[in-house]
């Protein structure tokens, strides 16, 4: 019994091991990076990049997602305009955030 118990974890731990997801390590996304990496690409006030870094995070784009926004994949290339990069669901969260920082960010005083 024991034998096959074994026998079972050792053809088991391969299977189990190819289902693993190597952006999982990838560290997470804060909301600083993403203000970093905002004004790293040009956005000038530290204030607006922190603004619209809160709330591209408030509105609940994943960490795959934010991994793009911060990434330099989309620097020298465009994405594709209706994903912008990301799953459709992150673009469609990261044009309601884009429409946000617009009016919240843009307003807000200096």
């Amino acid at each position: 019994m024991r034998i096959s118990l074994i026998a079972a974890a050792l053809i088991a731990l391969p299977v189990l091991a190819a289902c693993g997801d190597d952006k999982a390590a990838a560290p997470t996304v804060t909301q600083a990076d993403l203000a970093k990496s905002l004004r790293d690409k040009g956005l000038k006030s530290q204030q607006l990049a922190d603004c619209a870094a809160k709330l591209f995070v408030e509105q609940g784009i994943s960490q795959e997602g934010l991994r793009v926004m911060v990434s330099d994949e989309y620097d020298t290339k465009a994405a594709d305009q209706e994903t912008l990069g990301m799953s459709k669901a992150d673009a469609e969260k990261a044009r309601t955030a884009g429409a946000r920082v617009a009016t919240e960010c843009m307003t807000a005083p200096r």
